[in-house]
């Protein structure tokens, strides 16, 4: 019998010294993935105990239960059953309030003080999927390093010296790649610019040996784990500092009860070159770093804010007061930082928004915006409706500052990925929606929209000019009529029947006062006064 014991021990540690090891389960008594390793040492000793009886000849034969084996079996009883009431009194049932003030919302925010008139030369026109094409083929171009490495999916958004990029590493080809090349590491990083496409592959002299890919010790979750073992952490994201400089930021997470209740408590920073790692609390990450929150965290909180603020009962039956994010979110650069944006709307999701928030990516602070209008895929479907002969796919949208007035902007693509127009949608309004073929650049759309509701340009944003007239003629275009006008300084305009019905009357020798965005060889006029 003590030979059995002894033996089934032996097994247990070699067994669990295994788990652990790729499993990497942190030592917190907060964690599920703690107490799975528990159970999973509860069963597999019983398991072990039981199979060695059989083979031994012992009192099993006869069906009696041993009484070594009593002691995991209530154990594991035990802990099932206290995990269920621990998170049962941590739930929201009894701590709606709680869970309501997981994430602090700013509701006082005002859209036009905060979010400036949007600078299409720093706007992020490029999604993921975009970037992702760009990045694989940069890497196309790299005979010496496609063999061996291939591109990470990471493409992680971040705001680097004033340029808004996407970062993301090379990783090894697999494990015979990652033997011949560990001496030297991973060599480079790719990054692509959100507002120009340019994507570039960044050789670095030392190479990054504690990867996602790495096997063995090498591996970032395992060297991590080794580093500190009680941690519990989220997701590692791919980040550069101002001169360059890869690091891996991951997340540390606290739960109230077991696994619930996700709140950030800090960050650890790695090198993956060194394989150096310093722990910072929330308030001390450096501020390079943009990414110490993980978006679905956001969301979630953000979520149990909108859902939980009347109450458990109320987020039920009554349901007043109660809102969620909507589906889908974006990214918006401010102030050097990444900020997450998404729609609040209704819990009955009515197909309109009650307002929207940004969150800051690094210190999680929030503000919610009180803006009506359409939720964000009522928008997307009325780009798409215009022109839909074409079956472009429209992406999430961008929320920008347009004349003073919160808008979507979206991207329409092609089958194969490609953007192929831009498209315009008032927020207040789905149903005010231009688009514009993508090759005539971002500033033309805008204006075409602005131009489709002249009589909402503001004076701010245009040229104001008194002209005498010269010369008028009129043409119609695409059923449209145009008048073609030259001044006395021989500039030459065109302006829409659709801007004044007074048009018709002007003669030359008038003065008319007109506003236009610039001079060009032939102004459009936008407005008459």
């Amino acid at each position: 019998m003590k030979k059995n014991i002894v033996l089934t021990f032996i097994l247990e540690a070699i067994i669990l010294f295994i788990y652990y090891y790729i499993v990497l389960p942190p030592i917190n008594l907060t964690s599920y993935a703690f107490w799975a390793f528990i159970i999973f040492a509860l069963i597999l000793f019983v398991a072990l105990n039981t199979i060695l009886q059989m083979f031994s000849k012992q009192v099993y034969m006869q069906r009696k239960v041993s009484k070594i084996i009593i002691i995991p079996i209530i154990s594991l009883l035990a802990i099932i059953v206290g995990i269920i009431v621990v998170n049962l009194f941590c739930s929201p049932i009894f701590n709606a309030k709680s869970y309501s003030k997981r994430i602090t919302v700013d509701e006082t925010g005002n859209f036009l003080e905060d979010i400036k008139a949007v600078n299409f030369k720093n706007l992020p026109l490029l999604d993921r999927d975009s970037s992702e094409k760009l990045g694989d083929r940069v890497m196309g171009q790299m005979s010496d390093l496609v063999s061996q490495y291939y591109v990470s999916n990471e493409y992680t958004q971040i705001n680097y010296n004033n340029e808004i990029i996407r970062v993301t590493p090379l990783e090894y080809a697999d494990f015979i790649k990652w033997i011949s090349n560990r001496k030297n590491g991973v060599k480079g990083y790719i990054t692509v610019n959100s507002v120009n496409g340019d994507a570039k592959l960044k050789r670095i002299d030392k190479g990054m040996k504690y990867m996602p890919s790495a096997y063995f010790n090498e591996n970032l979750e395992r060297h991590l784990r080794f580093l500190y073992p009680t941690l519990v952490f989220g997701d590692s994201k791919f980040e550069i500092d101002n001169d360059g400089n890869p690091y891996w930021i991951t997340p540390i997470y606290g739960y109230t009860g077991v696994g619930l209740k996700t709140k950030v408590t800090g960050v650890i920073i790695l090198d993956p070159v060194t394989g150096k790692a310093k722990k910072y609390a929330l308030k001390d990450v450096p501020e390079w770093v943009d990414n110490a929150y993980d978006a679905d965290l956001i969301i979630e909180q953000v979520d149990d804010w909108g859902t939980y603020k009347g109450g458990y009962l109320n987020s039920i039956f009554g349901q007043k007061n109660v809102v969620n994010t909507t589906e889908g979110y974006n990214y918006l650069a401010m102030n050097d930082d990444i900020y997450l944006y998404t729609g609040i709307t209704s819990v009955l999701s009515d197909e309109s928004n009650l307002g929207f928030i940004l969150s800051n990516m690094r210190t999680g602070d929030t503000i919610f915006y009180s803006v009506a209008g359409a939720e964000e895929y009522s928008a997307m479907a009325s780009a798409e409706g215009q022109i839909q002969q074409m079956n472009y796919k429209s992406t999430f949208p961008l929320l920008i500052n347009l004349n003073d007035k919160p808008t979507y902007l979206v991207s329409l693509k092609d089958a194969a990925g490609l953007v192929k127009m831009y498209g315009f949608v008032s927020v207040e309004d789905y149903q005010k929606v231009v688009v514009t073929d993508a090759q005539k650049g971002i500033e033309f759309a805008a204006q075409n929209y602005l131009n489709s509701y002249a009589d909402e340009i503001s004076d701010d944003i245009i040229e104001k000019k008194e002209i005498k007239i010269s010369n008028i003629t009129t043409a119609t275009k695409n059923g449209n009529t145009y008048y073609y006008i030259e001044d006395n300084e021989n500039q030459k305009y065109i302006a829409s029947i659709e801007l004044s019905d007074n048009l018709p009357f002007v003669k030359t020798g008038d003065k008319i006062t007109v506003g236009y965005y610039k001079k060009t060889n032939i102004i459009e006029i936008v407005k008459i006064y």
